[in-house]
């Protein structure tokens, strides 16, 4: 899913229409993150849109690749809760609890060592046993 999305909004106007700044303007003002947060969000992500549009992308993009491969899984669904809860707070309700069940789905993901299985991080397991494979 990560991997998809990451190609439709690299394909479609994602990075080239304010999109992001516009939801995030919508939603922030009856956002319950924390004060601190909505003034970064607001001085910061807001009018650096672009910049945040392409972090986005780069991080779905290579969270999808990185579930597909089975290659450094543990990393990565950590990035990906944190992809998760920030999108909730730039995304607003109509998404929340969706994002809410992929944040449990990530940390089992992190907890089990899912790439162990039958992906790359296989390999890497045998001959490096540590905390990320």
């Amino acid at each position: 899913m990560y991997f998809q999305q990451g190609l439709e909004k690299l394909n479609g106007d994602f990075l080239t229409r304010p999109r992001l700044a516009e939801q995030i303007s919508n939603w922030l003002p009856a956002s319950s993150a924390p004060v601190w947060y909505k003034y970064f969000i607001g001085n910061q992500i807001i009018p650096h849109w672009q910049t945040a549009a392409f972090i986005i992308i780069g991080l779905e993009l290579a969270i999808g690749i990185s579930y597909i491969l089975g290659y450094v899984v543990r990393p990565m669904a950590l990035v990906a809760v944190l992809l998760c809860f920030n999108l909730i707070f730039f995304y607003g309700p109509a998404s929340e609890e969706l994002l809410k069940i992929f944040v449990a789905v990530h940390f089992v993901l992190a907890w089990v060592g899912a790439g162990r299985c039958l992906g790359f991080d296989y390999y890497f397991f045998k001959r490096r046993r540590g905390i990320w494979w």
